[in-house]
This record gives structure tokens, C-alpha cells and sequence, in this order.
């Protein structure tokens, strides 16, 4: 297949360029700037936001697979611009030329809109999907991790120290990122997804709870008496205001993350059907592999 993919030069991203490159599917990519060659991938010029980028991007494809999006942002627009109006522009130059095949990733922050503005927005583009007429199925991934991460570093890092603060008591999901890209490209030739919206996670049937996650990020950095630390929400919205003060939009913690990681059920519920894709890297196997490409990496 011809796929076009958004996102290609981020973490997830990577790896569904690699997968499909495996897989021997032809890949064009749309990037920001001049990237390396990888095989079986044609670079596209372009971005969200330029509609007859996206165009050509997808123009000839048998599919979309849909990843690039804003995860972090000072305030709502900025989420809308990424998220909403992104997903929206590439829907149009798909509509406009004719490919139907859709795969939106989104997130489970989506099932909370009310929570934060990350949500949302998250929300709102799959309410553009409803709205199309494409042939769609989204994706809600809980906490994705996987070599080239930097969003869960830092949680390795702290385990590795031996102690690690986490939100207040929850349940959460998880999943790999080679798991997350095999199903992405799992759903195309699926048409019994389409019109779907599916949760997957690392086969943990009721997730893990914030103590059990911990405890398995101290045994796969090798600090299995990792003692985790549940801080407060007033403590989180402290921490987050003085990021924000110092950091200004680059602040990794704002208030926006803080609403979101308190809410105490982020488990996966809506999983693809089991005849179609079973995670290959569980729980505690796939944070340890993630641990492994990090030491390799030296940021660990």
C-alpha cells in the first residue's frame, strides 16, 4: 500500500515508519524540514496548517494514518490549531481527492473533554471525523512509551533514583509504541473497524494502579524498592504554576496536564477486537525494553 502518514518524524511516528517500511508498504511522511533518508519513506514538504501540502501529501494513497498533533500548549487556541483545524484541513484534502481510508490518533483524554483543554481538542477532531465522510477509525492510546520517548523520561529517571512522585491515587493504561504502530497499520485493510473507536493498551486487563506502575518502572530501570510518592493535587497545581512562570510555553507541567493526570480511571475500556491485534510487550516486558533503548541512548 501507499500510505501517507503526519507525525512521521516524532516518537510514535518513528516507529509506524519503521513497521511499515518492514512491512514493504510505500510511505510518504510530511515534515517541517529536511529529514535523513529511511527506507521506503518519501519526505513531504509541509505542514498542518497548509492545505495544499496536505494535498499532495495524500494525494495517490490508499490510506492516512493521522498522528501529528499538539500535546502540550499554553492555552486552548493552541490546542485547536494542532488538534482541531489540523485534523480538519487534512480530512478536506482527503475528501478533496479521494482517499477514504482514515486512522486518527487521538487520545483517552478524549473521553473527559470537560477536564482540560488537551482534551478537548482531543474530542472536537474526532467530531470532525463523525462529520466526514471518510471511511475513519480512531485511536485512543493511554500512555504510550518506547525507545525515542522523552515524554515518560523522566518518571525512568526518577525510579532509577529510587523514589518516584506521582499523581494522586488512579488507575492508569499503558502501551508500547511498536504495539500502537503494528495496530495503526493493522486497521487499514480492517473494514470491520471502520466507523470504530477503539482503546488499546498492554493487555492489563484493569490497567495498573499508580503504585503498581511505579514499582514496575523501579524494577525495569533495576531499583525494584522504588519507593513512589503520591502528591497531592494543591502540590501538582503549585509546581505547575511555577513552571509556568519560569518555563513560560515550554513548561512541560502546566495546570491544563495537572487536571488531566489527577483524574483517577485512565484504563483502557473500547479494545480492538482481539482476532485483529494482541499487544506483544506487556506491561512490565515492554518498560523494561524501554529501559534497555534508553541506556543505550545514554540518557538513562
Amino acid at each position: 500500500m501507499r500510505i501517507a502518514v503526519t507525525g512521521g518524524t516524532g516518537f510514535l511516528g518513528g516507529h509506524v515508519l519503521r513497521v511499515a517500511a518492514e512491512r514493504g508498504h510505500e510511505i510518504v511522511a510530511l515534515t517541517r524540514r529536511a529529514q535523513l533518508p529511511r527506507p521506503n519513506v518519501e519526505w513531504m514538504p509541509g505542514t498542518l496548517e497548509n492545505a495544499k501540502a496536505l494535498m499532495d501529501l495524500v494525494d495517490g494513497a490508499d490510506a492516512v494514518i493521522h498522528i501529528a498533533g499538539v500535546i502540550n500548549a499554553p492555552t486552548l487556541a493552541g490546542f485547536v490549531e494542532g488538534n482541531v483545524t489540523g485534523t480538519a484541513t487534512l480530512a478536506t484534502a482527503c475528501e478533496g481527492v479521494g482517499v477514504k481510508r482514515f486512522i486518527h490518533v487521538s487520545s483517552l483524554s478524549a473521553r473527559e473533554p470537560d477536564l482540560s483543554n488537551y482534551g478537548w481538542s482531543k474530542a472536537a477532531s474526532e467530531a470532525v471525523l463523525h462529520q466526514s465522510d471518510l471511511a475513519w477509525t480512531i485511536v485512543r492510546p493511554p500512555a504510550i512509551h518506547g525507545p525515542g520517548d522523552r515524554e515518560m523520561l523522566e518518571l525512568f529517571r526518577w525510579a532509577k533514583r529510587g523514589f518516584l512522585p506521582l499523581p494522586p491515587r488512579g488507575r492508569l493504561s499503558i502501551i508500547a509504541a511498536d504495539d500502537l504502530a503494528r495496530l495503526l497499520i493493522d486497521l487499514i485493510d480492517a473494514d470491520e473497524t471502520i466507523d470504530q473507536v477503539y482503546e488499546p493498551d498492554d493487555g492489563a486487563a484493569h490497567g495498573y494502579s499508580h503504585r503498581e506502575f511505579g514499582r514496575m518502572l523501579g524494577e525495569a530501570v533495576g531499583t525494584p524498592r522504588t519507593l513512589v510518592l503520591p502528591v497531592p493535587r494543591f502540590a501538582l497545581r503549585l509546581g505547575a504554576f511555577y513552571e509556568e512562570q519560569r518555563r513560560g510555553p515550554s513548561a512541560k507541567l502546566t495546570a491544563d496536564r495537572v487536571a488531566y493526570f489527577c483524574h483517577p480511571d485512565w484504563v483502557s475500556e473500547k479494545r480492538p477486537p482481539a482476532s485483529l491485534w494482541r499487544a506483544e510487550l506487556p506491561g512490565l516486558v515492554g518498560l523494561k525494553a524501554t529501559a534497555e533503548a534508553y541506556r543505550k541512548e545514554g540518557w538513562l
